[in-house]
């Protein structure tokens, strides 16, 4: 540490160690809208109940209690993101978690303000 107008700093090779590590700017926004997409509370359940279970539109309304539309409109956005995936079974889509990832992000977040 150095301490330069009146502020302690590190050194310049720590700066420069830090600024080649940092994601390029395309890849920061992409992350801050993924998390924009966990801004939404509905989300947050819809994404809940698919880390307990693969289910439809029609279970995951009638487990939070809103209307499918409503459902199908938050699955198209979690979608667009990439946090579910679905398989279709006969006329009946399912959906769940698209990965394993999702299920990290969920349960740590979780995790945390649970602290």
């Amino acid at each position: 540490m150095e301490k330069e107008n009146g502020y302690m700093t590190v050194d310049d090779d720590t700066v420069n160690s830090i600024e080649e590590k940092m994601p390029i700017e395309s890849e920061l926004y992409e992350l801050a809208d993924l998390f924009k997409v966990f801004g939404d509370s509905t989300r947050i359940k819809i994404l809940y109940v698919l880390y307990e279970n693969e289910m439809c539109v029609f279970d995951i309304a009638k487990i939070l209690n809103m209307t499918q539309s409503a459902i199908s409109h938050q699955l198209r956005v979690l979608k667009q993101n990439r946090l579910v995936k679905y398989r279709k079974e006969g006329k009946t889509v399912l959906y769940t978690l698209a990965d394993e990832h999702v299920f990290t992000i969920l349960s740590q977040g979780i995790e945390h303000v649970e602290e």
